[in-house]
Parts: structure tokens; C-alpha cells; sequence
């Protein structure tokens, strides 16, 4: 939008603006770009349900086995990433089947939105699609408790070409959506989803729905694709350009959520049969109290550090238990040697 200033310093607005998107938190989609992929890189999974793909991204389904994702360089101009998904075989939809991506939002980050009032704001969900697959796609906003939701449909055309999409949905004034650290918004393109858990497009309803009814199965065909990136959810009746914010802004609203670690430790001193307590500080504080996965790092031994030293030992590093694991965590390493160098990974997760 044009913002004219003249010789006086008069200012002249050309054209719409939109107050509600043109500050702050624009994008209330974390990753939508699909740059950031901490756990997998680029690297082809078959998830199972509730598996965070992509940061922020999850995968749900009730069938296990029959998709595979991963980030991929196939973009629109633009952009440099989208994720991909993959069907893995022509399977027939159940009644009570789904199979869908997800994002859901931090209460925090949709409190001004006034879901579940009479001020309940409007907002434009906007991304960009491409499948092998022509036809009406379907998805879903849905609360946080699963018990309130408007399924939504979209098209694409052409096959094998990038399409821009856009929703406009208007504020519900009824249903539960918190506004502290809690799931409130889920933000769903479905995959294939059976008729239960498929709705009316076009209108709020006090039921889980992951998607509208007679949207396309992707799961259907043996070997169909669907990429998507871009993904914005913005207050507003209007899509407007993606927000795109500076990697290292991207990657911390990430690791609110989910962050990964290494520990080095060189010349630890414990006498025979002793411990060595450390701690480590996360980069960025978390939205709760984190779950540790730990492994050594170089090796096959899950869940044990790597120590070498005088007798070249493995030995177990256990995590202190805390009230507060937000800001970081403390641990112990029991040794046998009085010298030991010690090599481990850790991941904390504190998703939604």
C-alpha cells in the first residue's frame, strides 16, 4: 500500500489498509515458509500420529503407514521451502477415518482475536498448494478441545502447478479458545478424511471436524503428492502478502516449542563412583516445562552419554527432576575415572 508524504509532510494513504495486519504479530502461523526442520532436516519420515513433521507442523491420522513427509525444495517464486506429503499407497477412506496437517496456536498468540465473544474478529487464512491431484481440498479451524470447528474448502485447478489460496472465515462467538499457553486455534488441511469427522463448508460447528465433506483424498491415490508453503492466518477479510520474518526470529518462535542440543564436556573431575552435576541453558525460554529425549552423540548407545577417559567407559546421565524446566535443565553424569570427556545430544519438547 502507497504511503505518499509531500512537501509539507502531508501524508496520503493510496489505497486499503489494514491496521489489524499491518503490525506486529502479522502471521499468527509459525514456520509457514516450512524453513525451519530441526528434527529431520530434509529427510523423508513416515510419521506417526501426532509426530511434529516440519516445526510447528504436525501430522495426525488414525492409520498408521500411509504417508510420508519431508521438507522439500519444490517452491513457488518466492519462496525456498514447502513441505512435502506423500501417500504411500491407494487406500480406501473409512467412515472414521482421517489423515491431516496441523498447526496449533499458543492461546498467547490469538488472544486479541476475542474468539468465543460478540467481538470475535474476522481473519484470512491464505497458503500456497500443488498436487498431483486436481479437484476441492478441504480443511478445518478448530479449537483447542476438538468441540468447535469450521471446515473449509479450496480448489486446485491444475495439476502439478503452484495455486495460491485464500479463506476469509468469520470470527465464532461461540466455543471454548484459551488465551494463555494452551492449544487454542488448530490451523488443518486435510488429507483424506471419512465422513465422520467431515462437515459443511462454510459454517462454525459445536463438533470435531478435521475437514468439509467431499474434499479429495490425497490417501486415496498410490503415490499422489501434496506440497504446501506459504501458510498465513491473519486478521482481516483480505489476504495480504506473507510475513516474512528474519531466520533467526523464525527459528526462536520455534524453539518456544521444541529445541535441540549437544553437550561437550572436557576434564570432568569425579572421584571413582562419584557424579559431576551440569546444567544447560535453552536459547529461548519454553511455553511449559520441557520432556528430554538424550543420546549419544556418534554412536548407537540411546539414551547414555558418551564418556571416554582412562577406562573409556559409557555410563547413564540422568536429568535432575525440576519444578521448572523452562529456562533449562541439570543433570549428573556418574563416572568410574577421575578424567572423562563427555558427548551427548538432547532434545526438549514442549509442543502443544
Amino acid at each position: 500500500m502507497p504511503v505518499i508524504i509531500d512537501g509539507t509532510n502531508g501524508i496520503t494513504q493510496a489505497g486499503e489498509f489494514n491496521s489489524d495486519s499491518s503490525f506486529g504479530f502479522k502471521n499468527r502461523i509459525i514456520n509457514g515458509a516450512m524453513v525451519i526442520s530441526q528434527r529431520n532436516g530434509t529427510s523423508s519420515v513416515t510419521p506417526i500420529n501426532g509426530q511434529y513433521v516440519l516445526d510447528r507442523f504436525q501430522y495426525n491420522h488414525n492409520q498408521a503407514s500411509k504417508f510420508t513427509t519431508q521438507q522439500s525444495t519444490t517452491a513457488p517464486v518466492g519462496f525456498v521451502n514447502s513441505l512435502l506429503v506423500t501417500s504411500s499407497s491407494a487406500y480406501s477412506l473409512g467412515a472414521g477415518d482421517y489423515f491431516a496437517i496441523t498447526q496449533p496456536i499458543e492461546g498467547y498468540n490469538v488472544a486479541d482475536l476475542g474468539w468465543g465473544t460478540a467481538n470475535a474478529k474476522t481473519v484470512t487464512l491464505s497458503a500456497w498448494v500443488y498436487s498431483s491431484l486436481t479437484g476441492t481440498f478441504g480443511g478445518s479451524i478448530m479449537n483447542g478441545a476438538y468441540n468447535y470447528a469450521y471446515p473449509f474448502t479450496y480448489s486446485i485447478p491444475v495439476a502439478n502447478t503452484w495455486t495460491q489460496i485464500s479463506v476469509t472465515i468469520a470470527g465464532p462467538t461461540a466455543g471454548t479458545w484459551p488465551t494463555d499457553n494452551s492449544s487454542s486455534v488448530q490451523v488443518i488441511f486435510g488429507l483424506g478424511v471419512g465422513t465422520t469427522y467431515s462437515g459443511t463448508a462454510g459454517a462454525w460447528t459445536g463438533s470435531l471436524k478435521f475437514s468439509a465433506t467431499g474434499a479429495v483424498s490425497v490417501v486415496s491415490t498410490n503415490g499422489a503428492t501434496f506440497y504446501i508453503t506459504g501458510v498465513q492466518l491473519e486478521v482481516g477479510s483480505t489476504a495480504t502478502s506473507f510475513d516474512y520474518r528474519s531466520i533467526g526470529t523464525e527459528l526462536a518462535l520455534c524453539q518456544r516449542y521444541f529445541e535441540a542440543g549437544s553437550l561437550w564436556r572436557e576434564g570432568t573431575n569425579a572421584a571413582s563412583g562419584n557424579f559431576c552435576v551440569f546444567s544447560e541453558s535453552f536459547l529461548v525460554q519454553k511455553r511449559t516445562d520441557a520432556t528430554f529425549t538424550y543420546g549419544n552423540v556418534g554412536g548407537a548407545n540411546a539414551g547414555v552419554a558418551s564418556v571416554s577417559g582412562p577406562e573409556a567407559i559409557y555410563e547413564w546421565i540422568t536429568p535432575f527432576a525440576q519444578t521448572n524446566a523452562r529456562t533449562g535443565f541439570a543433570f549428573r553424569l556418574v563416572t568410574n575415572n577421575n578424567t572423562s570427556t563427555i558427548r551427548q545430544y538432547w532434545l526438549a519438547s514442549a509442543e502443544l
